[in-house]
């Protein structure tokens, strides 16, 4: 009778020891169905048991269609929002995870006609072609933020990443997108306020009764050229985030 240890057991084993080492720290996004089985071998069993093992001990989250995760013992009580440097990757989910959770999203892209106000804002005519995406983001499966984003299908309806989060290039922040594009921007303008949430976004952010949110009207430029490229209302539950800008100096 053989007594080797199952495949899917095995794989579990070791991500579990990269998990308690601290080796993939939470909010660490774990290799795909698909890698998995590039470097185990074995059929996709084989990772879907390990990653149930994992779930099932409460040392991983699965997150429909955005894969597997290292949980965090607990959400932050209060998320800090930073500005952020370009990368290649979500900078929500980047923030999420240097705070110990994981973040990720739901979103709905439709293609509609400019209206008067985003026209503006995006520098186009009225009734121009826009993409337009709206989000529901979430901390270890809390929802913390709601944002509407648009983007003039004159510059991206014929490319890659003309669907924000459909694509190679799904998952990443706009600067890494429009990167794609030969456009480079630079740090978004951003008018911040603080408002009681509509009845829609306190729906949506679970918020009863609504309370107060940090609200945000954000636009990314093209630095060569100086349109606008995406604009965006993002809605932030006031009770869960901290807004904090600027970087005190290096001490001596």
């Amino acid at each position: 009778m053989s007594t080797e240890t199952p495949l899917y057991l095995r794989v579990a084993e070791e991500l579990r020891a990269r998990i308690e080492s601290g080796e993939l720290p939470p909010g660490t996004r774990l290799p795909s169905i698909s890698e998995i089985i590039r470097q185990y071998g074995g059929s996709n069993s084989v990772a879907s048991g390990a990653y149930k093992l994992l779930v099932d001990d409460g040392l991983v989250v699965s997150r429909h269609g955005a894969g597997h995760y290292v949980r965090s013992p607990e959400t932050p009580e209060l998320l800090v929002r930073r500005h952020r440097r370009r990368s290649e990757d979500s900078p929500f989910a980047q923030g999420a995870a240097e705070q110990g959770a994981v973040g990720t999203w739901r979103h709905e892209s439709t293609t509609e006609q400019a209206s008067e106000s985003v026209a503006v804002r995006l520098g186009v005519d009225p009734g121009a072609p826009v993409m337009h995406t709206s989000y529901v983001y979430l901390a270890d499966d809390l929802p913390v933020q709601v944002a509407e984003s648009w983007e003039p299908l004159a510059l991206t309806g014929q490319s890659l990443v003309a669907l924000p989060e459909v694509g190679p290039y799904a998952g990443v922040g706009v600067a890494a997108r429009m990167r794609v594009l030969g456009v480079e921007v630079g740090d978004p303008v951003e008018r911040v306020r603080a408002r009681m949430a509509t009845r829609q976004e306190a729906q949506m952010l679970g918020m009863t009764p609504p309370g107060p949110v940090l609200s945000i009207e954000r636009t990314y430029y093209d630095q060569t050229t100086g349109r606008p490229v995406e604009t965006a209302d993002i809605a932030l539950r006031g009770d869960r985030w901290v807004a904090v800008y600027g970087q005190p100096p290096a001490r001596l």
